[in-house]
């Protein structure tokens, strides 16, 4: 019996994280964030701001695939802080981009919560190719690291005068 209520904790444990990994729960998500933006403000940096919203979605977009590779690949690299963590310019190239990078940021969610789910990772194991770090620290650091980001673009998007009335 006791076993079942673990594995039952385990599963609620797993659920909660992948719910929150979807960033909608307690606050506005990357989409509802965005959602209705005016293409001309995605690239604009507000007086003070050392980023545009772009950047932040491509921030977003770059850390995610970070923490993917090194929760899922032995032959994991870091890539260079900061210049591989951020977009080279404050507006995206095209249209396209913006679509892509949005799109990138949702299938990543996606992702990771499936690894999330995935009872073959335990949560408080360590990640073999790691220095201590667990899968829990990585899905916990990934729904901080959005939830701060997804912050600061509607904060710039108010700063804008882009924020949706009501």
């Amino acid at each position: 019996m006791a076993k079942a209520t673990a594995a039952q904790s385990g599963n609620a444990i797993r659920e909660q994280l992948a719910r929150a990994l979807a960033w909608h729960d307690a606050h506005v998500n990357l989409d509802g964030a965005v959602k209705g933006l005016p293409p001309a403000l995605r690239g604009r940096r507000p007086r003070g701001s050392p980023h545009s919203i772009w950047e932040l979605v491509e921030h977003i977009r770059l850390a995610q695939q970070d923490m993917i590779d090194f929760a899922l690949h032995a032959d994991y690299e870091a890539p260079s802080w900061p210049q591989d963590y951020w977009p080279s310019t404050p507006e995206p190239r095209s249209a396209a981009a913006w679509t892509a990078s949005l799109a990138a940021c949702r299938r990543d969610a996606r992702k990771l919560q499936r690894i999330a789910r995935d009872h073959t990772r335990p949560l408080d194991a360590p990640i073999p190719h790691g220095t201590g770090q667990t899968y829990l620290r990585e899905f916990l650091l990934a729904i901080d690291h959005t939830a701060y980001h997804v912050g600061q673009i509607v904060a710039l998007r108010h700063q804008l005068g882009a924020w949706p009335k009501g």
